[in-house]
């Protein structure tokens, strides 16, 4: 495959949307994940257990919703967002989300719950045993890291549904691989899969280089 313009346009905008959707599911679900891993209130349990279904949602069903909120009848319709990055951007965060969530709560909760007291008993104030608890849980927080970026590089539901897989507005990697199937052009798909993998490979190698860089210390 010739590596022409519109691939390295296809490969920016896969990259943009993906690891855009990722912070923002690291904003969303660093907090709220430690939220859950530390909190004790009622209906925490009912609330982990949608967080960890949430972290199986089906990515056509994810578009599903998002079409139907973004469409031009629907409650958001008027932000014009529809068959553009964004939306695609907004599938992508309701998946990666409870996987950042999911593992971020996982993580904390394997801690040793004396940690906690611990460090209030020296006089920490709350967001500073909370930074603790986070640099003390760092390795499995990357991970869950690396586990969101891997749920929305390799989607393809829901960024056809949401995007529209226009040619030069909201083709990505995935959905250029399976429009080149369905065309025939098993040669073109095979090369784009294989981009997409090396892509995939090398964001995950620096991310556990950083990962193991860090268990030595």
């Amino acid at each position: 495959m010739i590596f022409t313009s519109e691939i390295f346009e296809i490969t920016s905008l896969s990259l943009q949307v993906s690891l855009l959707a990722t912070a923002i599911s690291l904003v969303i679900g660093l907090p709220f994940g430690t939220w859950l891993a530390l909190g004790r209130f009622r209906g925490r349990s009912l609330l982990l257990s949608v967080v960890n279904t949430g972290m199986a949602l089906p990515p056509v069903v994810v578009g599903l919703v998002v079409a139907m909120m973004l469409w031009r009848s629907g409650p958001l319709g008027g932000l014009r967002l529809i068959y553009t990055p964004w939306a695609i951007v907004i599938a992508q965060t309701v998946i990666s989300a409870p996987v950042v969530m999911g593992l971020t709560a996982a993580a904390l909760e394997a801690l040793d719950p004396r940690l906690q007291q611990q460090l209030l008993g020296l006089g920490a104030s709350r967001p500073q045993m909370i930074w603790h608890l986070w640099r003390e849980a760092r390795l499995p927080l990357l991970a869950a890291l690396m586990a969101g970026f891997g749920s929305v590089i390799s989607e393809v539901g829901a960024s056809m549904m949401v995007g529209g897989n226009i040619r030069g507005q909201t083709r990505v990697l995935t959905t250029a691989i399976v429009l080149e199937t369905s065309k025939g052009e098993f040669e073109r798909a095979l090369a784009l899969s294989a981009l997409l993998l090396i892509i995939t490979y090398l964001i995950n190698l620096a991310l556990t280089w950083i990962q193991q860089k860090g268990a030595r210390k």
